[in-house]
């Protein structure tokens, strides 16, 4: 049992994935943010 939990402490592939799922949502949401604000910058009224 001690050595399952090792190993499950020193496995860092799922804490990279988090990692990188975080870095896409910031830059989908950095995204959409300028496309609101460019779209609405350039609309007419």
């Amino acid at each position: 049992m001690q050595n399952l939990f090792a190993r499950f402490v020193k496995d860092e592939s799922g804490a990279t994935a988090i990692e990188y799922g975080l870095i896409a949502a910031i830059i989908g949401v950095g995204i959409i943010s300028a496309n609101a604000a460019t779209g609405m910058a350039v609309a007419p009224n």
